[in-house]
C-alpha cells in the first residue's frame, strides 16, 4: 500500500522546499475561495509530498488576511493525509533560544479577525481540540529534526496573536506568566481546519528571537528575525523531507481520520443542499 501524501505549508522563509522532485504546480479552486497560491505536487524519493507557501509568492498576505480555509480544503482536494505546517515564532522562556526548533502540542488563540471552521450557515459539527496536533505525526516530526542535527524542543504551548504587530512588553509578560513557550501568528487556525478535515496536523516553529521580554533586547527586530530565519529554515526543509520517508500507511495509532464521526449534530435531512454539496468532501462519508 502506498505511504501517506504529506502536506507541507511554508511560513516566513520558507517558499519552497528543496529536494522535491517530478514537481507539478497545481493552481485550485476551492468552494472557501482561492488558496494562498499554486500547489506544487512532487516526490522524496518514493514518498508524495504537497507544498504550499503560506504567504503567497513574495510573501504578500498578512496573517489576518490569510484564506485558512481554502489552503486546509485545497490539501484535502489534493489527498493530504498528513499536514505539517512550518511557522517563525519568538521565544517565551529562556532554555529555547533563537535557531531552535519547536514542535509544539498545544495552543492559546489570542485570534479575533479570522474564520476558524468550515461549518456554519446550516450545518453544526463540533470536534474535539483537546489535543490539537496529531501525537503520532508530531512525534515523527520531533524525531525527524533530530535525525538531520537540528535542536528540537519536543512538546510545548504556542501562543497565536493576530498581528500584524508584534506584543508590547505588557502583553509579552503577561503570556509569559501563562507559561507559554512561542509566540506567533498562524498555527492555530491551521490547526483547527486540519481537525475538521481529519488530517494528521502537527507544526514545526523555527525560533528566531525572545520577543520582547527578555532582557538582552531592546525590542523585536525584524532584521535579526530574518538572519536567524535563514540559519534554520535550512534544517527545517531537510526535516520534512526526511519525515516523508518515515510515514507509513494511515489507521494507526491516532484518530484524526475519524474525528467528524458523531461529530456532526445537524438532522441530515435540514442541511442545505449548497452546503451539501460545498462541504461534501469532508463530510460525504457520513452522510
Amino acid at each position: 500500500m502506498a505511504k501517506q501524501i504529506l502536506g507541507i505549508i511554508g511560513g516566513s522563509g520558507f517558499y519552497d522546499i528543496e529536494g522535491l522532485e517530478d514537481v507539478e504546480e497545481i493552481d485550485l479552486d476551492t468552494p472557501f475561495g482561492k488558496p494562498s497560491g499554486p500547489y506544487y505536487r512532487g516526490k522524496f524519493g518514493d514518498a508524495v509530498a504537497v507544498f504550499l507557501a503560506r504567504h503567497g509568492k513574495g510573501h504578500r498576505i498578512l496573517p489576518s488576511e490569510l484564506n485558512f480555509r481554502a489552503n486546509i480544503y485545497g490539501m484535502k482536494q489534493l489527498g493530504v493525509e498528513c499536514l505539517v505546517s512550518v511557522s517563525t515564532a519568538g521565544s517565551m522562556k529562556e532554555h529555547i533560544k533563537p535557531g531552535d526548533l519547536v514542535v509544539p502540542d498545544q495552543f492559546i488563540d489570542r485570534t479575533f479577525k479570522r474564520p476558524q471552521t468550515f461549518f456554519g450557515d446550516g450545518v453544526v459539527a463540533h470536534v474535539s481540540l483537546a489535543d490539537p496536533v496529531c501525537p503520532i505525526l508530531a512525534r515523527d516530526l520531533a524525531a525527524a529534526g533530530r535525525s538531520v542535527g537540528a535542536t528540537i524542543h519536543e512538546g510545548g504551548t504556542y501562543l497565536c496573536i493576530e498581528g500584524p504587530q508584534f506584543s508590547t512588553r505588557a502583553e509579552s509578560n503577561l503570556y509569559r506568566s501563562w507559561g507559554v513557550d512561542v509566540i506567533s501568528m498562524t498555527a492555530m487556525q491551521e490547526a483547527r481546519l486540519a481537525r475538521e478535515a481529519e488530517l494528521c496536523y502537527a507544526t514545526m516553529v523555527l525560533v528566531t528571537d525572545y520577543d520582547c521580554w527578555h532582557e538582552s533586547v531592546s525590542a523585536v527586530d525584524i532584521g535579526e528575525i530574518l538572519r536567524v530565519m535563514r540559519l534554520n529554515v535550512a534544517a527545517a526543509q531537510k526535516a520534512v523531507a526526511a519525515l516523508s520517508q518515515s510515514l507509513g500507511v494511515r489507521g494507526g495509532g491516532c484518530a484524526c481520520a475519524s474525528a467528524l464521526k458523531d461529530a456532526i449534530i445537524t438532522d441530515r435531512a435540514m442541511i442545505p443542499p449548497a452546503r451539501m454539496a460545498q462541504l461534501k468532501l469532508l463530510i460525504g462519508k457520513y452522510l
